[in-house]
């Protein structure tokens, strides 16, 4: 199949509700360079779709040093799930095949879903916007989802996968919407060993408990299957999107492979110097760590954090893809660094000990661990009950996943049973418990 050579970028500016042509992307090799358009430039309201790596002003932008592709523009491309999908209904090749079959990262923009993470949208065209979309239903939806996960996509079922290939991740997703309500659907796999989907939407409720911002969920059933609903919180209504720059972007990393370098601290640092002031930046990422760790969730990498973006600030976005993961074995990782020292071990010694990197005391650090620690454990029941689990399954994840002993490991919690309401005391910085 031929190779598109350019795209033209489309935008949501902020607060509208009509996009608008930003310019347009062009191959050079095997590098893809970004040029806004004059009419662009031209608008009163015009923003640079992310500064540091696509300023407002005229002429070609090349993509950032050791990138083929401005990261900016790559937040709004599929992942392996997605591509997966694409590669099914333009070549017809499924299951392990697949991994053989290489597209261009202007086919995947160009033939995944309009209604994407973000406030952009790809088209052939400079002057006409025509969405990528259907009516398809959930339940046709996810139908699609297990056809292609089984190998067996028929081509109607892979037109409707369109909804499939808006989102990232490597698990089968769909976005939809419900009268007013954007939402992204999570299935499970066929070959799924673990609860994924249940342990999704317990990880996500358990945040809530312990006061992480996170968006609605809720479970249903579809196909006689459990189906985790998100609300998307890049749509905030009446037809407006907002743009976002993911982790990996903001660190500038291109790809995966920028996660071995990845750090929170670097990641604080770069939102340090766009986030308006008063965000209370410190105390919400440590909470997320620590969080990451008490669930079992490993696949905290750069591209699972994301800030939203209005031209001149960045926002940080509710939490989001908190899914307690498998493991078969007593140690685990988190997939970025804790600390300036590097560690990445998932022990909440290590959060004690990167304290300071976050403005914190050890005092601080040690009361919001034994607060969570005190709300998982109290609200477990509860929360296995909501995700719909069963005694095996809640007790499997639990001291497994949920609350593993090796996060505990070199840590005694001071007080066991802290109250979830309970301040956190000295929060001036001031409180230097050692």
């Amino acid at each position: 199949m031929t190779s598109p050579s350019d795209a033209f970028v489309w935008a949501w500016l902020p607060e509208a509700t009509e996009p608008v042509v930003a310019g347009r992307i062009s191959r050079l090799g095997n590098e893809y360079r970004f040029g806004y358009g004059d009419s662009y430039l031209a608008r009163p309201d015009a923003i640079s779709l992310y500064e540091p790596d696509l300023p407002l002003r005229r002429g070609w932008i090349d993509p950032p040093e050791g990138q083929t592709m401005a990261g900016t523009l790559w937040d709004a491309s599929p992942d392996s799930w997605g591509q997966r999908v694409i590669i099914a209904r333009l070549t017809g090749t499924l299951g392990p095949a697949a991994n053989n079959v290489e597209l261009d990262k202007l086919t995947y923009l160009l033939e995944s879903g309009s209604n994407r993470i973000g406030a952009l949208d790809f088209q052939s065209s400079p002057d006409v916007y025509v969405p990528r979309e259907d009516g398809a239903s959930l339940d046709q939806l996810h139908a699609a989802a297990l056809a292609l996960d089984e190998g067996e996509l028929s081509p109607s079922l892979a037109a409707a996968l369109v909804h499939g290939t808006s989102v990232g991740g490597a698990r089968p997703k769909v976005t939809l919407t419900d009268g007013d309500r954007h939402l992204i659907a999570k299935f499970s796999r066929s070959a799924d060993t673990f609860p994924m989907v249940k342990a999704e939407a317990a990880g996500m409720d358990l945040a809530r408990r312990v006061g992480i911002e996170v968006p609605p969920t809720q479970l249903i059933t579809s196909l006689g299957r459990e189906v985790l609903l998100v609300e998307r919180f890049d749509r905030p209504g009446g037809g407006r999107r907002r743009m976002m720059i993911s982790g990996l972007t903001m660190l500038g990393f291109g790809d995966f492979l920028g996660a071995r370098y990845s750090s929170y601290p670097d990641l604080l640092d770069v939102l340090h110097q766009r986030v308006a002031k008063g965000a209370n930046l410190n105390r919400v990422m440590f909470e997320r760590i620590v969080f990451n760790i008490a669930i079992g969730n490993s696949d905290d990498h750069a591209r699972n954090h994301a800030a939203f973006w209005n031209g001149t600030n960045l926002e940080l976005t509710p939490a989001y893809d908190l899914a307690p993961q498998p493991r078969s074995g007593t140690e685990e990782r988190q997939a970025m660094d804790i600390g300036r020292d590097g560690s990445r071990n998932a022990q909440f010694a290590v959060c004690v000990e990167a304290a300071k990197d976050y403005g914190l005391t050890r005092k601080q650090a040690r009361d919001i661990i034994d607060r969570q620690g005190s709300t998982i454990r109290d609200s477990w029941d509860e929360v296995a009950e909501f995700a719909r689990m069963t005694t095996l399954e809640k007790d499997g994840l639990f001291s497994r996943q949920i609350l593993n002993p090796y996060a505990s490991w070199g840590y005694e919690p001071r007080i066991h049973q802290v109250p979830a309401t309970a301040p956190v005391p000295g929060d001036d910085g001031q409180d230097a418990d050692q």
